[in-house]
């Protein structure tokens, strides 16, 4: 049975959901764009016998704190909300789409707070960085970067009852999941929050997305920043339209200890599609 409960992280109210029971060893589950924590729920379901699940609402998302700055979003601040959240014992992190960036921040800047890293269809920042920069088929595939980027475009997918942003979840994948209960409960928290605060993540974000055929220079990075040395567990969907396979070509260079696990006709909505088959991969790495 899913529990939620409102905390306070570095002194701001944050929704918080969980399943499963005390004791068991702790799942922390990071929703991407534009999901929230109950987004989780029917993985959790599969997993909790088994671990402590813990999905909270991220800045901008739900119930959550809200700033109206962008700057306020950048990613030492996403992280640090999840610092305070994990506390000072390590967990397993499991993180999709815009998720994924804070669970390999925590990672690759706070190693010790993290025993697992779990992703599924989510990017390494730099590996993504090299792709969305190289100006080929990930370039023009994250070419709606730029787009919700624009100061009106929050306004915009509002509108309708949010049907422009309903269309945003299809993009050529499946979303016949996204119906009844589930895509009222979606709407919900979006009523909450409104889109401003989600779609900050990608105002702040420092990501630079080329023109096809126009690849752009990118300055020298300190490789070892940017590592990850606990054992790490991509689950692809590879179906996916918005994140392509080469959007993690070259991640084993910044992670030694990498499993890939790919889902044949599972897309960017993975969790929601194979919670079963998901959950089952997961119980047999962490075994």
């Amino acid at each position: 049975m899913m529990r939620v409960t409102q905390r306070d992280l570095n002194g701001h109210s944050f929704t918080v959901r969980e399943w499963g029971v005390e004791g068991l060893p702790k799942l922390l589950m990071l929703h991407g764009f534009p999901e929230y924590g109950g987004a989780w729920n029917a993985l959790a379901l599969c997993l909790s016998d088994r671990f402590h699940c813990i999905a909270p609402d991220q800045r901008g998302y739900g119930a959550s704190y809200a700033p109206e700055a962008v700057e306020d979003y950048k990613l030492d601040a996403l992280v640090g909300d999840m610092v305070a959240l994990i506390g000072s014992e390590p967990v397993i992190v499991m993180g999709h789409d815009w998720g994924s960036a804070v669970a390999y921040g925590l990672a690759m800047f706070h190693p010790n707070l993290v025993s697992h890293l779990i992703v599924a269809n989510g990017v390494h920042p730099v590996v993504f960085q090299d792709a969305t920069a190289a100006g080929g088929a990930q370039s023009e595939a994250s070419h709606y970067i730029d787009k919700l980027r624009n100061p009106k475009s929050d306004a915009v997918l509002e509108a309708d009852d949010f049907a422009r942003i309903m269309d945003m979840f299809s993009s050529h994948m499946d979303k016949s999941w996204l119906t009844g209960d589930v895509m009222e409960a979606q709407k919900a928290a979006w009523r909450q929050s409104g889109l401003r605060g989600m779609i900050n993540w990608y105002r702040a974000s420092p990501l630079v997305v080329a023109d096809p055929g126009k690849p752009i220079e990118l300055p020298p990075r300190p490789q070892e920043r940017y590592m990850v040395y606990c054992p790490h567990l991509l689950i692809w969907g590879q179906g996916d339209t918005a994140l392509l396979p080469e959007a993690t070509q070259g991640l084993e260079d910044f992670v030694p200890d990498l499993t890939r696990e790919t889902i044949p006709d599972g897309d960017h909505w993975v969790l929601h599609q194979h919670p079963d088959r998901v959950a089952r991969i997961i119980r047999d790495w962490l075994s």
